[in-house]
């Protein structure tokens, strides 16, 4: 979606104008404002988000919160250390590198303890290990470092294609290997006329990102008690869209992205909630929603510069990730 929609915290029917109001007897000029870049078009990914949203989480505790649709283009990152938003979805591994190169952007929260993002084979292509992966060519983004974490752990090659965020040659090509996101493309891959693909998940080789809310750094110095009430919200959004209806929240994705069935919705939630994505696929439970571990970015932060692609020494985990700011366990 390339236009720039805004949804006001705790809205929850349409309206033909760009942003939608919360139905609350709350004036939301009086509201503080937080302005949020999703990093894709909504979908399921940011179901804590939109049911907070709908259900007036955020606006039980005063915030007016602005959700951005995002896109190939989203350019989240830059829009939250230019001050253009306030917080954005992100992986956490672009973060780091991010920071590295002086962004003034910290990690506050986890979305997925896991970073569903993985590689996609034809469940008949004879690709089943890493190591297979030997002079194969894959479509992905050139920049993800899970690419060359896998050319130095296995001592192999292969040839990238930029991703083009379409499944049309996966579908076409039974040897076509792509990275995707696992909770939405096998959905576009079986409708498109293809059986549902394998995968290889990049946690099982050992690189264990997060998918992450990062914050402007000296915006959330400025207002740390708005940043407490958005985490507080945003996690109680999270367990109401997993344990509770999620209709609310689906029928503001919808709203926003007309391109969302009732069906995409369903198949998307049911891949969160089966993998534990939100809670934790090891060692999880809701008390872990939105939950980071300064242990796992110390891990993250040592792979990066063992790749060569982080300077050893340039970043501290107290520099790139803060807990101050979520709730107590």
């Amino acid at each position: 979606m390339s236009a720039v929609i805004g949804l006001l915290a705790g809205c929850g029917k349409n309206t033909s104008s760009p942003a939608a109001s919360s139905p609350t007897s709350s004036d939301p000029a009086a509201l503080f404002k937080v302005t949020v870049q999703l990093d894709w078009v909504p979908e399921p990914e940011h179901g804590g988000f939109f049911q907070a949203a709908a259900k007036g989480y955020f606006t039980d505790v005063g915030l007016n919160v602005v959700l951005l649709p995002g896109g190939p283009n989203a350019f989240g990152m830059q829009k939250v250390a230019t001050g253009q938003a306030d917080i954005s979805q992100a992986d956490s591994t672009n973060v780091l590198l991010a920071i590295a190169e002086g962004l003034p952007v910290i990690h506050i929260g986890a979305v997925f303890q896991n970073d569903p993002s993985v590689l996609m084979l034809h469940a008949a292509n004879p690709v089943n290990r890493f190591e297979d992966l030997k002079g194969k060519t894959i479509m992905a983004r050139p920049e993800w470092a899970f690419l060359p974490y896998l050319r130095k752990k296995y001592g192999i090659e292969f040839n990238i294609i930029p991703q083009n965020f379409s499944v049309a040659n996966f579908i076409g090509n039974k040897d076509f290997i792509q990275q995707g996101f696992y909770i939405a493309e096998p959905y576009h891959i079986v409708k498109g006329g293809a059986q549902a693909p394998k995968f290889l998940y990049a946690w099982d080789a050992g690189f264990d990102a997060y998918t992450v809310l990062v914050a402007n750094k000296p915006w959330i110095a400025r207002h740390p008690d708005q940043v407490r009430a958005f985490l507080s919200a945003y996690i109680r959004g999270w367990k109401d869209y997993l344990d509770g209806d999620p209709a609310p929240a689906h029928a503001l994705m919808k709203q926003m992205n007309p391109n969302n069935t009732d069906e995409f919705l369903a198949y998307s939630r049911k891949m969160i909630t089966d993998e534990h994505l939100v809670t934790g696929r090891v060692n999880g439970g809701p008390g872990q929603i939105g939950r980071v571990s300064k242990d796992r970015f110390q891990t993250q932060i040592s792979q990066l510069e063992e790749l060569g692609i982080l300077k050893k020494g340039k970043l501290t985990v107290d520099q790139v990730v803060t807990t101050d700011y979520l709730p107590a366990p």
